[in-house]
């Protein structure tokens, strides 16, 4: 099932992810910079173990996991991190905890495009992508 997110994803509409951004604590400078950035995501899928690159002008990231397996992960805003990734109902739920803070993004595939919804506290941001060729 994790085949369906296998490819090239071009982010093409996100909304609320300045203030995501401010509850998972990222500071003002980054967010600025994040926020202009257009990400291009790469998920690709080798026997049991997916690896997801997020590539973009700013910041490359990499992470490679098998799921159902508790991993370390430093994010793209340089917190230490430990997450879980499973496969629920067709779409990648991870939970990334660091500190006393959690929080939640979803992956799923709607009408061919990557929804990926970020959930902190009550925050929650959705980001479209759409298949590259």
């Amino acid at each position: 099932m994790a085949e369906a997110f296998v490819g090239t994803w071009k982010l093409m509409e996100s909304k609320n992810f300045d203030e995501y951004m401010k509850a998972i604590g990222v500071g003002f400078a980054m967010r600025q910079v994040a926020n202009m950035t257009k990400p291009t995501t790469i998920i690709c899928l080798d026997e049991d173990k997916i690896t997801v690159k997020t590539q973009s002008t700013f910041k490359n990231t990499e992470v490679s996991f098998q799921l159902g397996q508790e991993f370390e992960e430093t994010t793209a805003d340089d917190r230490k991190a430990k997450s879980l990734v499973t496969l629920e109902e067709g779409k990648l739920h991870q939970v990334q905890k660091w500190d006393t803070n959690e929080t939640t993004l979803v992956r799923e595939i709607q009408d061919g495009k990557l929804i990926l919804t970020l959930t902190m506290g009550d925050v929650v941001s959705t980001r479209t992508y759409e298949k590259g060729c």
